[in-house]
C-alpha cells in the first residue's frame, strides 16, 4: 500500500542527513548498533518524544540491515510493459473469489457497518482486502524494524527518488515507534511486508495512527488479527480520501476515432477527475447512458494490453481516484473493483463459486 508520509521533524532529518554517507556502514553489515545515523536519529526523536535515549536506542540498535530489501528496492534496467490483461489475471482469480466469499459470509455484519458508517461499498473494502493480503492469508513475515530502518537509511542511491524515499521511511520508523507505544508492543515484535506494511490492510504505521479504526470495539486497534478493525479502517481511509456516498466507482467505455490532439487532452490528466461529459464525448469516448446528477468531474483512464492489444478504457469518478490514494495505480484501482465484483457475483450464486482450498494462492 502506497500512501503519503506522514510530517516528520525537519530537525531528525536535517540530523540524519548532515552525517551523510561518512558515517555509513559498510553495505555488508548486518547491524545498525554502531551506525552513528540511527543513533543520531534515536537521541532527537527521544528528545522530541519526551523519551529517554536509553529506551530508543536499546529498540533500534537491535535493527538489522536487511540486503535482500535493498536489491528488491533497486530501480529495473528493464522498461515494463504495461498489460491489464495479465495484471487482472493476478488478482481476479478463483482462490481470491472463493475465499473472499467465506470472507464476506463471516464479516457481513461489519462490512454492512462500515458502508453505513462511512459510505463505502462493502465489495470495494473487499476487494481491498483481497487485493492486499489475500484477506490476511498472507500478511508478511518480515521484521518491520529492519525493513523500515533498513530503507529509511540504505535505500538504493540509484533510486530517481532515493532521497525523498529514504526520508518516507525515517517517518514511518518514527511512526512504528509511537505505533509500538501506543499498542504496547515490543518494536521488535512487529511482522509485514519487506516495505513495512502491515496487517490486514497493509497499513503502514503512520497509516495505522490515523486512520486505524476499533472497528470491534475491544478497546484497541488492531489491524493484525482483527478483520473488523482492518475492514473499518479501510472504509476510513477511503472516505477520508474523497468517498462520495452512492456514486459508482468507473465506468466501461469505448474510444472511437477523435482527433488525436482531443484525446491526448483528456488522457493526460491520467486518474484525476477533472473532465466534464463534454469533454469525454469529445476526445471520443463513449457515454454510459446514465450519469449522476450533478455530474462531478471525470477522468478518462486508459490501461494498456501490451504492445499488439488495443488499450483499455474507463471512466473513473471521484470514488476511482480515492482507490488511487490506496496505491496509486490505475492498474490496482481496477483490479480491486473487478475483483470486489466478482466476489459480490459469486455470493449470488453459491453453488458455482470455487472452493475456497482450491489453488496455492494468489
Amino acid at each position: 500500500m502506497i500512501v503519503r508520509p506522514r510530517s516528520f521533524s525537519s530537525a531528525v532529518c536535517a540530523c540524519v542527513l548532515a552525517l551523510g554517507l561518512a558515517t555509513s556502514a559498510s553495505s555488508q553489515a548486518k547491524s545498525y548498533r554502531d551506525d552513528a545515523r540511527v543513533r543520531a536519529f534515536a537521541q532527537q526523536w527521544a528528545l522530541e518524544h519526551h523519551q529517554t535515549f536509553a529506551s530508543v536506542w536499546g529498540v533500534l540498535r537491535q535493527a538489522q540491515k536487511r540486503p535482500d530489501i535493498i536489491r528488491l528496492m533497486q530501480p529495473s534496467t528493464m522498461a515494463a510493459t504495461k498489460n491489464w490483461a495479465s495484471y487482472r489475471s493476478r488478482f481476479v482469480t478463483d482462490h481470491r473469489i472463493a475465499r473472499g466469499v467465506a470472507f464476506w459470509q463471516q464479516h457481513a455484519r461489519a462490512l454492512q457497518r462500515a458502508e453505513t458508517t462511512y459510505g463505502v461499498d462493502a465489495h470495494i473494502i473487499v476487494g481491498i482486502l483481497g487485493a492486499e493480503t489475500i484477506f490476511g492469508q498472507f500478511k508478511g513475515k518480515v521484521r518491520t524494524l529492519d525493513a523500515l530502518t533498513t530503507l529509511a537509511f540504505d535505500f538504493p542511491n540509484e533510486h530517481p527518488k532515493s532521497d525523498s524515499r529514504s526520508a518516507y521511511f525515517l517517518g514511518e520508523l518514527g511512526a512504528l515507534l509511537t505505533l509500538s507505544r501506543q499498542q504496547a508492543t515490543h518494536t521488535k515484535q512487529w511482522r509485514g511486508s519487506y516495505a513495512g506494511a502491515l496487517g490486514y490492510p497493509q497499513f503502514m504505521p503512520s497509516s495505522w495512527l490515523r486512520w486505524g479504526v476499533d472497528f470491534d470495539q475491544d478497546g484497541r486497534i488492531d489491524l493484525i488479527n482483527s478483520a473488523d478493525d482492518a475492514i473499518g479502517s479501510v472504509a476510513h481511509y477511503l472516505a477520508d480520501h474523497g468517498w462520495q456516498r452512492g456514486l459508482p466507482a468507473r465506468w466501461a467505455t469505448q474510444v472511437a476515432a477523435a482527433p488525436s490532439d482531443a484525446l491526448a487532452a483528456a488522457l493526460a490528466p491520467d486518474i484525476l477527475p477533472t473532465l466534464t461529459p463534454q469533454s469525454l464525448a469529445a476526445a471520443g469516448a463513449q457515454l454510459p447512458e446514465e450519469l449522476p446528477s450533478p455530474v462531478p468531474a471525470l477522468a478518462l483512464v486508459e490501461l494498456r494490453n501490451g504492445e499488439q492489444a488495443e488499450p483499455t478504457y474507463v471512466i473513473g469518478s471521484p470514488n476511482f481516484y480515492a482507490i488511487t490514494r490506496y496505491n496509486q495505480s490505475s492498474y490496482y484501482a481496477l483490479a480491486v473493483i473487478e475483483l470486489g465484483e466478482a466476489i459480490a457475483q459469486a455470493r449470488q450464486t453459491p453453488s458455482d463459486a470455487p472452493a475456497a482450498g482450491s489453488g496455492p494462492g494468489g
